[in-house]
């Protein structure tokens, strides 16, 4: 595992020195995924055959001299709910256990430009329905730190991988936490960028207005290299911002003195663990010493974040869900009787509980005569959190608090129990309904387990948000201790 304990720059350096070829980079991460897969199944799909032969095509590419980006022959996991030309997309689900994509996601191919080595699809919550991983049709992933727990998720593949060293980086997506929670939990980096910042297209939509794609990384430094790389605007996404790509690399200077910090008192309240509060004001003391300075912050509409994302975000799943139907891909129920028992028998075979659970959910909020008393409110509500961060963010220059109440909870305590489990979202649902970035990078660890420290910044002003994060992980080692698989 040594070789993935290196920072991107320092790989890179071996690289072009000649010390280490793509292939060599390849072989040690499918060596080390032999060796820790069956412990933590993080992923669905491998890509064994083309990765090794897109490797050895760098290495000739190496030859000729020419300046290499720092992702160049890196190897790589990418969530199964963003599409793979020629490899399976399954979105964690039975229903497209059979899906081929004939074309990339955006930042698929911004990797592929970039030079590096997609290893393989990392498992994942159905449809990234679900916060434990617990949810996946295929089998739970287990956390690294300790298999009996959940990583996390929806995207608890890609942080467990990581954090396991399998990949040097992975892609994950993020509705309402879903890169940052199992980032913090499995004590490794996440970042959900600006919604808009990073294109959509080719990511199976779960509810449109919310999900972002964003990096999964062992530290900061390389999280800013990632999000440098596959952000910018698409035209082939509708809601892709047309902004200007900063250098976030940059910005991580190390240097937040006179940096003024906002701590939403929601945020540490009932329901925290106190492990988690006192690794979070550890945290603060930290971001004292070097100069900056922080206060308590009323953010008052977060009471009623939960009950508003889960009805917008079931409410377009129920849309968005219903392109799957039997007939034009996935898979297809054997003898139905008609065409709606085609529908029927194909979403009740293909679909899981959870699934199902939105989709009803969000067909009750969009039916007649609820529509204005539950979605439409639910809408009006999301302004007024969307408020409460701008407001705050006239005073300060980030947000900081945990990023999950808890630390990882045990395989099967929480699964029959849904309203506990979408409760474990109440510290990062509020930025996903704002569309503002966060990042979870690991400030402690509570009986064994890791705890995340979430940073929010404002709407594309992700360079303060990761110079904040580099400054803390410059002046503490917890991003430097690894599971013991």
């Amino acid at each position: 595992m040594a070789i993935f304990d290196l920072r991107l720059q320092e790989v890179h350096d071996k690289l072009k020195g000649g010390e280490i070829s793509a292939a060599e980079l390849t072989d040690a991460s499918y060596k080390r995924i032999a060796e820790t897969e069956p412990k933590i199944k993080a992923f669905i799909t491998l890509d064994e055959e083309r990765a090794r032969t897109g490797a050895a095509d760098l290495d000739n590419k190496l030859k000729d001299g020419s300046e290499r980006g720092l992702l160049f022959a890196l190897p790589a996991g990418v969530k199964d709910n963003i599409v793979t030309e020629g490899l399976l997309t399954t979105c964690g689900s039975q229903f497209l256990s059979n899906y081929n994509p004939i074309y990339d996601a955006t930042v698929v191919s911004k990797l592929k430009t970039a030079g590096s080595v997609t290893v393989g699809k990392l498992n994942m919550d159905e449809f990234a329905m679900g916060g434990s991983n617990e949810n996946s049709s295929y089998y739970p992933v287990r956390n690294p730190w300790n298999t009996e727990y959940v990583p996390g998720g929806s995207s608890g593949g890609s942080a467990a991988s990581v954090a396991a060293g399998q990949v040097y980086f992975a892609l994950g997506s993020d509705t309402g936490g879903s890169i940052r929670q199992p980032a913090a939990y499995c004590g490794i980096v996440g970042l959900k960028p600006t919604y808009g910042l990073v294109s959509r297209f080719g990511l199976v939509a779960f509810a449109s207005s919310l999900d972002q794609i964003g990096p999964l990384t062992k530290n900061v430094e390389d999280s800013a290299y990632v999000l440098q790389a596959i952000a910018g605007y698409d035209a082939m996404d509708s809601t892709s911002a047309n902004v200007d790509i900063p250098d976030y690399v940059s910005a991580l200077s190390g240097d937040v003195k006179g940096l003024r910090i906002g701590v939403p008192k929601e945020y540490m309240g009932e329901g925290i663990d106190p492990k988690v509060k006192e690794a979070v004001l550890a945290a603060l003391k930290v971001y004292e010493s070097l100069g900056a300075t922080w206060e308590e912050v009323s953010m008052p509409h977060t009471e009623y974040a939960i009950a508003t994302y889960y009805l917008l975000a079931s409410s377009e799943a129920s849309s968005n869900l219903a392109r799957f139907d039997g007939v034009r891909y996935g898979v297809r129920a054997d003898n139905p009787d008609n065409l709606l028992d085609l529908y029927r028998k194909s979403r009740s075979q293909g679909f899981g509980p959870e699934v199902k659970r939105r989709i009803m959910l969000g067909t009750y909020a969009l039916s007649s005569g609820y529509y204005d008393a539950y979605y439409l409110k639910a809408q009006k509500v999301r302004t007024l959190i969307k408020r409460d961060f701008d407001e705050a963010f006239k005073k300060y220059d980030v947000l900081i608090g945990p990023t999950a109440p808890t630390t990882a909870f045990k395989i099967g305590e929480q699964v029959g129990d849904p309203l506990t489990m979408y409760m474990n979202d109440i510290c990062t649902v509020p930025v996903s309904l704002a569309g503002v970035p966060a990042m979870s990078i690991p400030c402690g660890f509570a009986d064994g387990l890791p705890v995340g420290l979430q940073i929010i910044g404002k709407a594309f002003d992700e360079r303060t948000m990761l110079r904040a994060a580099y400054a803390f992980e410059q002046h503490t080692d917890f991003h430097k201790q690894r599971p013991q698989l």
